[in-house]
């Protein structure tokens, strides 16, 4: 399926966009290639894109002060984000943007995404839902992340989100799941 028809997809997954609010869309969109391990966004910066990835994978992370990596989103195809605080407020970002692999993906600027928000209900809309979908899923990470055993967390991404673990890296996955990766290697020998 050719690009274009997947961000199409990815976009009407979120809201019922009609194909005369796609013909005023999709010209914002820039189309790009991410090589595996490419750094979209470096902490510090001001997050200026709203990413959706039609193929591979982008994640989110921090830099404990140890300086470890705490992975907060993984971002698998098809599927869409950024480093959503940063792109809100226009302020520097403590958050890094990686590519874990080479992936395909469209980028809106911030102030294309903002003025589609003031000039198009649907995109006001796509907006609101994904902040929605953001903060749902933001809150259920921290319920598991203070309710949950390492364990059990392993186990609801496996049920929830497998390609997570059967895609990246045993470091990644560590990181996402706020486990040491030999926690995680004796979770999946098991």
């Amino acid at each position: 399926m050719p690009m274009e028809q997947k961000l199409i997809q990815l976009l009407r997954y979120v809201v019922d966009f009609n194909d005369q609010n796609l013909q005023t869309l999709l010209p914002y969109f820039k189309p790009f290639v991410a090589k595996k391990n490419s750094i979209l966004l470096h902490q510090g910066e001001i997050c200026r894109n709203f990413y959706f990835v039609v193929d591979g994978c982008i994640r989110t992370y921090f830099i404990s002060k140890e300086g470890y990596e705490k992975t907060r989103y993984i971002m698998l195809a098809p599927s869409m984000g950024t480093a959503l605080t940063s792109f809100i407020n226009q302020q520097p970002t403590a958050e890094i943007l990686d590519a874990p692999e080479d992936s395909s993906m469209f980028a809106i600027d911030y102030t294309d995404f903002k003025n589609l928000v003031l000039t198009m209900p649907q995109w006001a809309q796509f907006y609101q839902r994904t902040l929605e979908m953001a903060y749902t899923f933001q809150n259920k990470k921290i319920e598991s992340l203070v309710t949950l055993s390492a364990k059990q967390r392993y186990q609801q991404l496996m049920q929830e989100n497998p390609a997570i673990i059967q895609t990246l890296s045993n470091k990644i996955v560590a990181s996402y799941l706020d486990m040491a990766q030999e926690t995680l290697s004796r979770l999946k020998s098991k």
